[in-house]
């Protein structure tokens, strides 16, 4: 205790200490008691090093949930004794931020000590309120720490970003995990030790496995076991499956429908079908469906796949994608989830070629790049005399005039002659395109088809 503080503010914070749940509780005091990321704390790395030099930069702590983001700040506070401010992103505000600014320089002035302002949740600032933090960052009023479980360069405004280290921090193995918890488990003083609790095998591996990496769940669903438990006739606790499933109910998926989680699996998703995996496919969906992701999103990613990715090869799988877009739409969840599995699993498996989509972006090209010729006059309509008389439409093929429904004359503009955007692949339904066109434009008569597309592009 203090000599400015007095017995009943101390029994006030000791009290509230003790009433503070068994994560806030178990928070590491020391680099040594810290679990994880030693990528970023082991002394030969370059944040204990700087902290020892005295220089410590300012930084942005990045990862998932109950990493240990927050008591990494603190840490880094306690070893450079400096003034630790901390605020939330979600709660504070410029007024917040320019009275820390003000404090800071009046401390630094009158004390010679720095000052660490802390903002949790950074992604949730938007860029006026970042711009406040930015000018104090520059000329070392403060040192900054961020912490964020969104990808900084999106989320950070770029001057901001280029002034700090980012350290990236990863989700704790199922062995860290469970040496968080038994640590809490026989600490007698800040944690569940007193109750002489322990977790049989199988609730341990369904408290890691359920816990997905973050402490502070796995911390707060043996406290709440713990004490739903019963002592046996010798004082002990023993947390068994059913109780620690009890306390933590479900997983919480990492997943935030505007942030970098969302990007990632429906990346993992496209990419499933696009490579013909229905398993992947299909994990990648429950995981979208389960954390709540909008139905018609991901109605709107089988379409585009059903578009680029599968195209000519399987021509019903845009009827197929469509069909289950209007089946989400007329349902609603959870029966539209049904649909979205069955178009799922028939894109996955179809026969996959994007050359649609390269021959539209082949012909943008040369729409961008080369002289936008007129007409060819022979295309154009000639609806009225003049138009006739100035040669619109003459010497056009009909092509129902023609044996086989077809006349080869010039479509393109002069300059573009003889150009062939779309190459079929041998895939599917597109065996079948490419063999017409061979027939048509590549001299092939007898309709076999040799294997080979002539025109030497795979798609």
């Amino acid at each position: 205790m203090s000599s400015s503080e007095s017995l009943f503010e101390h029994g006030r914070k000791v009290q509230a200490e003790r009433d503070a749940p068994l994560a806030e509780r178990m928070r590491p005091r020391t680099f040594d008691e810290f679990v994880g990321q030693e990528q970023i704390v082991d002394p030969g790395r370059v944040l204990l090093k700087s902290i020892a030099a005295g220089r410590l930069p300012s930084i942005i702590l990045w990862g998932p949930p109950g990493t240990g983001k927050t008591t990494l700040a603190r840490l880094v506070a306690a070893a450079t004794q400096a003034d630790f401010q901390p605020v939330s992103a979600v709660t504070s505000g410029v007024a917040d931020l320019r009275r820390i600014v003000s404090e800071a320089r009046d401390r630094k002035g009158m004390h010679q000590q720095s000052t660490i302002l802390f903002v949790d949740e950074l992604h949730r600032f938007n860029k006026a309120q970042q711009d406040v933090i930015l000018p104090h960052v520059e000329d070392g009023t403060i040192t900054f720490i961020g912490a964020t479980t969104e990808n900084p360069s999106f989320e950070v405004i770029a001057p901001l970003l280029s002034r700090c280290r980012v350290f990236a921090l990863q989700s704790l193995t199922p062995d860290q995990t469970a040496a968080i918890v038994n640590r809490a488990l026989a600490d007698q003083v800040r944690g569940l030790g007193p109750l002489n609790a322990t977790l049989a095998g199988d609730a341990m591996d369904h408290l890691v496995n359920i816990a997905n990496g973050d402490a502070r769940i796995a911390l707060n669903a043996v406290e709440t076991a713990a004490y739903a438990c019963s002592a046996d006739a010798g004082w002990d606790r023993i947390i068994d499956l059913d109780t620690i499933s009890d306390a933590l109910q479900r997983r919480s998926p990492l997943y935030d429908k505007s942030g970098e989680s969302h990007y990632d699996t429906i990346s993992a998703f496209i990419k499933s079908v696009r490579g013909s995996s229905p398993d992947g496919a299909l994990y990648w969906l429950a995981r979208m469906i389960e954390s709540g992701e909008d139905p018609l999103f991901i109605a709107r990613r089988l379409v585009i796949l059903a578009s680029e990715d599968i195209g000519l090869a399987e021509p019903q799988a845009l009827p197929v994608a469509m069909a289950a877009q209007q089946a989400v739409h007329f349902l609603g969840m959870p029966e539209g989830r049904i649909p979205l599995a069955e178009a799922t699993v028939y894109l996955a498996t179809a026969p996959k070629s994007n050359s649609a989509y390269a021959a539209l972006n082949e012909a943008m090209r040369d729409v961008r790049e080369q002289a936008n010729e007129p007409v060819p006059l022979h295309l154009r309509n000639a609806v009225t005399g003049m138009m006739k008389d100035m040669g619109y439409g003459k010497d056009y093929k009909y092509s129902h005039d023609f044996q086989g429904h077809f006349a080869e004359q010039e479509y393109l503009p002069p300059s573009l002659k003889g150009r062939r955007y779309y190459q079929p692949s041998e895939e599917g339904a597109e065996q079948e395109i490419g063999r017409r066109l061979r027939r048509w434009w590549g001299g092939e008569t007898d309709g076999s088809d040799n294997g080979n597309d002539d025109r030497g592009q795979d798609g």
